[in-house]
């Protein structure tokens, strides 16, 4: 149990650490960039950047998914990569591993990842609803 709360943790910490690197990237990059293409003067423009919001946010889940699937493989919790990718998905998901057996041993470990999944998709989410109305082609008093 101890082995995964240390290994949790970290994994915590590593996935804040790269969500937070990411949406500082994506904020920095979204305004100047979308000025430089001309997408702030219209609603189309504004929708596209959204849409590289979004894939900007997905790409930060899909790092953070493949690390927590990287530490189950390192770790021997899972028989090989594919077992790993796809546990590592579905606990960051809270969707869950039904159709994958890991040792009770590595129990904690996932609920973690779980834990952790929710709270950086919910925080990917109020970055969208943040951005929607900052860059996106939603207004204040407008649309919300």
């Amino acid at each position: 149990m101890l082995q995964d709360l240390i290994a949790g943790s970290g994994l915590v910490a590593l996935t804040v650490l790269i969500h937070t690197v990411g949406l500082i990237l994506i904020a920095a990059a979204t305004p100047p960039l979308a000025r430089l293409l001309g997408f702030h003067n219209h609603d189309v423009g504004r929708t596209l950047v959204m849409t590289g919001t979004v894939l900007g946010i997905l790409a930060l889940l899909t790092l953070e998914v493949w690390s927590w699937a990287a530490a189950y493989a390192l770790l021997g919790a899972t028989r090989d990569w594919a077992d790993a990718l796809y546990l590592s998905t579905a606990m960051f998901s809270t969707i869950g591993y039904g159709e994958i057996h890991i040792e009770p041993t590595w129990r904690l470990l996932t609920a973690l990842e779980g834990i952790n999944g929710f709270l950086l998709i919910g925080w990917s989410t109020a970055y969208l609803v943040g951005a929607a109305t900052r860059h996106g082609p939603f207004r204040r008093g407008e649309h919300f």
